[in-house]
């Protein structure tokens, strides 16, 4: 894994949280409709390269160079990692950790 890439933070209302993060001093990167008929919110500080997403689920996704690559070493280790999804913004495989909590791999 390359860099913690996006953090997902769980919201009840996705405009309120924005709004309440653009208070904070956050920039909106990204609002698009996303799959299920949702709305991907992606916000960022200035200056930083790791992104919060206003979503309806927690998890955190890291980057990656080769998601094959890093697939095949997790399992060798004895992590169980789900199938590559191949989207438009690029290939997400998701896992979990020992307490449940959402991980997610991306390659662009």
């Amino acid at each position: 894994m390359k860099s913690v890439e996006i953090i997902m933070i769980p919201v009840k209302d996705q405009q309120k949280a924005k709004e309440f993060y653009l208070e904070l001093g956050f920039k909106l990167l990204v609002e698009a409709p996303a799959e299920h008929g949702e709305t991907w919110i992606q916000m960022g500080l200035p200056n930083s390269t790791t992104t919060i997403s206003l979503a309806k689920f927690q998890g955190i996704i890291f980057e990656t160079e080769d998601i094959k690559s890093e697939i095949k070493a997790l399992v060798g280790k004895g992590i169980e990692v789900g199938k590559i999804d191949e989207t438009q913004w690029g290939k997400f495989a998701w896992l979990k950790d020992l307490y449940g909590n959402s991980l997610c791999l991306h390659q662009k």
